[in-house]
């Protein structure tokens, strides 16, 4: 397995050094809302601990990750009225993941609405502004 890089973009949101919109802290993880959100409400989780995915996590990261990843589905599913959530994580390259930071995706789902392709195309200040208000609403 390739190496930890300090210098990828999550790594860089967790040090400051890159705004996010943050909905969620606690000492061992982070939620940002996804600025090329593939559904309404799109957020991400993320370990404060560097690891690049699942196979490298620490278990205690892991577990801290996990218990974050149910309380923002249950949180995201309210606040934004979602009939399902979908939470993915992807591993290495050849698996899907584009960043090699672990993170999860926690994607509210709607009936009958396909999850938008990835494009690489950031969705509008206010929008990601918006869903990071009803998400924190629903967190809190």
């Amino acid at each position: 397995m390739t190496t930890y890089d300090p210098d990828n973009i999550f790594a860089k949101i967790l040090r400051g050094e890159v705004p996010s919109q943050t909905v969620y802290e606690d000492e061992a993880t982070r939620v940002i809302m996804d600025i090329m959100p593939r559904s309404k409400g799109h957020s991400l989780v993320l370990p404060k601990a560097p690891s690049r995915n699942i196979l490298d996590i620490a278990p205690d990261d892991l577990a801290a990750c996990i218990r974050t990843v149910q309380r923002v589905a249950r949180a995201a599913k309210t606040a934004f009225e979602a009939d399902g959530v979908s939470i993915q994580h992807f591993v290495e390259g050849s698996g899907g993941q584009m960043v090699f930071h672990t993170h999860w995706h926690v994607l509210p789902r709607f009936e009958g609405e396909a999850l938008r392709p990835h494009t690489g195309e950031v969705a509008p200040k206010e929008d990601v502004e918006a869903h990071a208000a009803l998400l924190r609403d629903a967190l809190r």
